[in-house]
């Protein structure tokens, strides 16, 4: 699977509870004009946004970020909101956790 491109490589799953960090929310952010790159930058060295993605939409890119407490969303976000506006969704719960993609048609 690794010669053939199938296998990208090996991760390490954490579990972010056991390590203090309770809350996991999905950020959606609209850059201001001429910001896309900053932005870009800028999530890039938070550690606790662990997914960035550019999407199409009104929002540009879309966060997934853990953090230890809520009131932690209000330090992370500010550094953001320099350059864009944002929406927020703090997640309930998680009935499809992360898995790996199917092998074959499975539909």
């Amino acid at each position: 699977m690794e010669e053939s491109g199938v296998l990208e490589g090996y991760r390490l799953e954490l579990n972010p509870r056991e390590l203090g960090y309770n809350v996991m929310a999905f950020v959606r952010v609209r850059p201001l004009p001429g910001h896309v790159n900053r932005i870009s930058e800028l999530v890039q060295s938070i550690p606790q946004v662990t997914e960035c993605h550019r999407i199409t939409g009104e929002d540009c890119f879309i966060l997934k970020l853990y953090l230890k407490e809520i009131s932690d969303l209000d330090r992370l976000l500010n550094r953001v909101l320099a350059h864009g506006q944002t929406t927020t969704s703090i997640v309930q719960s998680s009935p499809v956790p992360l898995r790996s993609l199917p092998i074959g048609d499975t539909l």
